[in-house]
């Protein structure tokens, strides 16, 4: 009976509430007699709610309304400035809903942690806590990046809470990574959390921080580890066995609805598609024929531009890609500099078919880096907050200033009194 009541608690999470800051009661799982066979369990459930909450808005966002894709054949969206004009504002699902997801998902990810907590001291607890913690990094990153201020619920709360400040809540995410990396499992296969997908969200977040130095260093720990390895594109995102990626969620079919194919392949397609979304002609323009990543990034279907990563469409779903060794040759790179980053560059660019480049300042070695991470991770969920961290965004666009950070959805101002919208949304008038 208890394991039933444990998959239910699991399931409830799933369940749309009014108030995603404290939206559950305190007793949702009976904790205090956990089992350890009871957690794992749970385990299972906050793994389901991870990949799912955020919602396709909630991954995708990032390339929305990064500058590369467009709504095909209609000519209110038809420029990336369009596409932001018409999707960011306070009032609009692409923001609510994620931040809904994510802070749903927290609800089950704290009431996990807080549950294990309580279980005797053991290998297998510190695991699972691990897991809890890179989840929380997790969500947390994606939260910060796009709100900057917000409120830190890292327990099961039952009033309003205030924002804590965008510099305090990076810390926070880089703390719990770091409890992740000391914690979790050592890795097993990509579609587990583990010590170095932690390591690999840790760079991540110290390069949103600035923290370039320490980036660079867990990338090349990463990097010269010996369990990793860059791949061919075909094997990463054709389903082949690779050592390339360090932890990707296997979004099974029978496990949820989040199609991420259907949004950008056509009906036309052999596996159909809504073909919500595009590349721009300058997107498909940007590889080079000799680009190796090229047919597999983008496509042209009849004669439609479609993002080709995700091939299943309709008929199947296709892996949510988190990390990979890629990401941290990119990360290494721009963390060390010109003088000692432009081997790791040229590295991943011959291994893509490219040849060497070779900027002269430390500017154009930037501009560099962040044109090969648009070739590298197109359409993985990286290109807008890759432009907002390096203050290129509104030059790059075409968009105002309040574009670089996410207004807060008008009904949770509504609903927890202590929040604050963002001043950038104040003084555009938008913050009712």
């Amino acid at each position: 009976m208890k394991k039933i009541i444990l998959y239910a608690a699991a399931a409830l999470a799933l369940v749309s509430c009014d108030k995603y800051l404290n939206q559950y009661p305190h007793n949702a799982v009976a904790s205090d007699n956990l089992t350890e066979d009871d957690a794992e369990m749970l385990m299972t459930g906050v793994y389901n709610i991870a990949q799912y909450k955020p919602t396709f808005n909630g991954w995708a966002l990032f390339d929305i309304i990064g500058g590369d894709l467009i709504r095909p054949g209609a000519t209110s969206t038809n420029t990336p400035a369009l596409v932001v004009q018409g999707a960011i504002g306070p009032d609009f699902s692409i923001v609510g809903g994620p931040w809904n997801g994510f802070y749903a998902g927290m609800y089950q990810i704290n009431n996990f942690i807080q549950s294990v907590e309580k279980l005797p001291d053991s290998v297998k607890k510190d695991e699972m806590l691990g897991v809890g913690h890179f989840f929380r990094g997790l969500y947390y990153y994606n939260i910060v990046a796009r709100w900057r201020d917000v409120p830190i619920v890292d327990h099961i709360i039952s009033e309003d809470i205030a924002q804590t400040p965008e510099a305090q809540a990076w810390e926070f995410v880089a703390s719990e990574f770091q409890l992740a990396m000391k914690m979790a499992p050592d890795f097993k296969t990509k579609n587990y959390v583990s010590k170095d997908a932690a390591k690999a969200l840790l760079a991540r977040t110290y390069l949103a921080m600035g923290r370039k130095e320490e980036a660079a260093d867990l990338a090349e720990q990463l990097i010269t580890c010996g369990r990793f390895a860059l791949a061919d594109f075909s094997d990463i995102f054709r389903g082949n066995a690779n050592r390339e990626e360090i932890f990707t969620f296997s979004n099974l079919l029978e496990e949820g609805s989040y199609n991420i194919g259907s949004y950008y392949y056509t009906k036309e397609s052999p596996v159909g598609g809504s073909y919500t979304f595009c590349p721009t002609q300058e997107a498909m323009d940007m590889f080079e024929h000799i680009d190796k990543r090229r047919t597999v990034s983008v496509d042209i279907q009849g004669s439609n531009n479609v993002v080709n990563k995700y091939c299943k469409g309709d008929a199947g779903h296709d892996p949510i890609y988190i990390t990979r060794l890629a990401e941290m040759y990119l990360i290494s790179a721009e963390g060390k500099g010109l003088a000692r980053g432009i081997d790791r560059l040229n590295e991943l660019r011959r291994f893509r078919g490219l040849g060497d480049v070779a900027p002269s300042t430390e500017d154009a070695f930037l501009d560099a880096v962040l044109k090969e991470r648009r070739l590298e991770l197109f359409g993985e969920g990286f290109r807008w907050f890759d432009l907002v961290r390096t203050g290129k965004y509104e030059q790059m666009v075409g968009v105002d200033h309040k574009y670089t950070v996410l207004p807060i959805p008008s009904r949770e101002l509504t609903l927890n009194k202590l929040l604050k919208q963002h001043p950038l949304w104040v003084a555009s008038g938008q913050d009712e």
